[in-house]
This record gives structure tokens, sequence and C-alpha cells, in this order.
């Protein structure tokens, strides 16, 4: 899947929003992909998976055993990774606001785990993640995600691959241009910034 097609996916749900948002890194952006949209059609995710599944390389796509991601905005994505690779999906969640695994799930101890996010902007979460799979007894192989914002800067600890790059601007909160600063920042997703 070519990055024109992987965005006319993102316009076709009207997952590409435009406005004054604060992100779930603490950052401001006048736009924001809403992965939870383009993802609410169960073949346009299938399709985004798979295509995310190709991005790996087939070596690394072998030594897969489970994907884990962090909930909620890996959850969906995660789980159709898993069908793509051919194996289990479960998620990591922050019932004390630190990530772990519950409802069950757990990794035996070395098993190899690619961790799979929606959207990437400067790390945080995957590797909150990342540390609470190894903390599970998991060996994060690589990351990956529908979404890297980060302009390439993010840095996982591991292997990342993005299905598609975007560099939209974000800024600090001391940083804010103030024709974005005169109209409200709205918090789009599924976490408190």
């Amino acid at each position: 899947m070519q990055e024109d097609e992987i965005l006319s996916e993102f316009r076709a749900s009207e997952a590409l929003l435009e406005g004054h948002f604060l992100l779930s890194s603490g950052r401001h952006s006048a736009h924001y992909l809403q992965c939870a949209r383009v993802l609410m059609d169960p073949m346009r995710a299938s399709r985004l998976a798979a295509a995310l599944a190709a991005t790996l390389p087939r070596d690394l796509r072998h030594q897969i055993a489970k994907v884990v991601s962090p909930a909620m905005g890996g959850v969906i994505i995660g789980h159709e990774m898993g069908r793509a690779l051919g194996v289990e999906a479960m998620f990591v969640e922050r019932p004390t606001g630190t990530f772990e695994l519950r409802r069950g799930f757990s990794l035996k101890e070395g098993e190899k785990v690619l961790m799979v996010e929606d959207v990437v902007t400067t790390g945080l979460s995957s590797r909150e993640a990342i540390a609470a799979i190894e903390a599970a007894g998991g060996v994060v192989v690589a990351g990956a995600a529908l979404v890297d914002r980060s302009a390439g800067t993010a840095d996982l600890g591991v292997p990342f691959y993005p299905l598609v790059s975007l560099n939209f601007p974000t800024y600090a909160p001391d940083e804010v241009p103030a024709e974005l600063a005169a109209t409200p920042a709205i918090k789009p997703g599924s976490r408190a910034a």
C-alpha cells in the first residue's frame, strides 16, 4: 500500500481532523488523526493491518509469537495485526496509571512480542507499553504503528516499523502559535493529556 492509498483510507473515513488539538503527549497540533475512525470499518482495518504486517522483514514476522498493544488506541490495530500475522493479540491497560497485562493475559518467559500502536507521537506510551511487556516476561522484538507522527525522532528502544510517517507540526504548551491558541484545544484522544 502506497502513502497516497493509506491517506485516502484516512480521508475516506473522516479520520484526518483539522482544528486545535491537545495530544496525549501534552503537545498541541492543528491536525489530528482519529485512528478509531479509520479502524471502525473492519475491512479497512484488515487492509491497513495487512499492509503494516507487510512492512515487517520476513525473518522478524516469523519470530513473533504474540502481538501486544496499549489500550485503548492500539486494541483494534493490535487485534488486526494478530490476525495478519496469525498469532494471538492482547493488550496492556492502565488501571492505576501504569500499563500492565490484565484480564487473564500472560506471556511466557522470553516470548517474542510485537508491540503495536495506532499513532506514535513522542514514543512515550510505546516505551511504557514495552516496559510492561518486558516486566511480564516478554521480549519485544519490534514496534509497529499505523502512523509515525514523530518525524522519525521517536526512539522506542527496538526497531520501529510505521505504515506511514506524517510530519504535522506539534507545539509545546508555551510554543503554541497565536492563531492556534485563539481557539480552544480539544482532547480527542483516549486518555487525558
